[in-house]
């Protein structure tokens, strides 16, 4: 929900929901953020509104977005989205808003790089999904678009990885390029 205001925000009914079921998530997956306390998770929580919004899109998208990180030195949590495969919410896109207005036909709905903006998160980098994968097996049947390094991008393409054969395997396609099987993944920091 946006206000008046134009910040987003939830409803105080969908606030108490997702801290449930995000806490449900922290409890089940301990392995991912040893060593971190849920109350102080969900206090910094508490505290960002916007954030909490953010959270609930990638919710919403079934990114089901959880704790991986601490970062000590800016006082962060850092989520990721951690669904099985690539978030069903976040499929069919092409790379950015340039490959999306270079498509002559059947454009697809929307770019991951616009999308990821219009939730206020941001697509995980090559490392970062690496580090996911460290976590468990992720996209064992989908891929997801990474961040793209300019110098790829500038050329057209566009990079996205995947879980095949016990290994991660990381890819490159067109840009405009957008399948049903391949989505992103995101990061927030609160």
């Amino acid at each position: 929900m946006t206000t008046t205001t134009g910040k987003k925000e939830l409803s105080l009914e969908q606030r108490e929901e997702l801290l449930q079921t995000l806490k449900t998530r922290f409890e089940k997956n301990m392995d991912r953020h040893k060593d971190l306390e849920w109350e102080k998770v969900q206090a910094k929580l508490e505290a960002n509104s916007e954030k909490l919004w953010s959270l609930n899109e990638m919710e919403r998208t079934e990114g089901e977005p959880d704790v991986v990180d601490y970062d000590k030195k800016n006082d962060e949590y850092v989520f990721y989205d951690c669904s099985a495969e690539s978030p069903k919410g976040r499929r069919s896109l092409c790379y950015d808003r340039e490959a999306l207005e270079a498509r002559k036909k059947h454009k697809p709905e929307n770019s991951a790089i616009d999308m990821a903006a219009e939730m206020g998160i941001e697509l995980l980098t090559e490392d970062q999904y690496r580090a996911l994968q460290k976590l468990g097996n992720f996209d064992k049947k989908t891929s997801s678009w990474v961040e793209t390094p300019s110098d790829i991008r500038k050329l057209g393409g566009a990079l996205f990885c995947d879980y095949r054969f016990g290994h991660v395997f990381v890819y490159h396609n067109g840009a405009d390029s957008y399948y049903a099987a391949r989505g992103f993944r995101g990061l927030l920091t609160v």
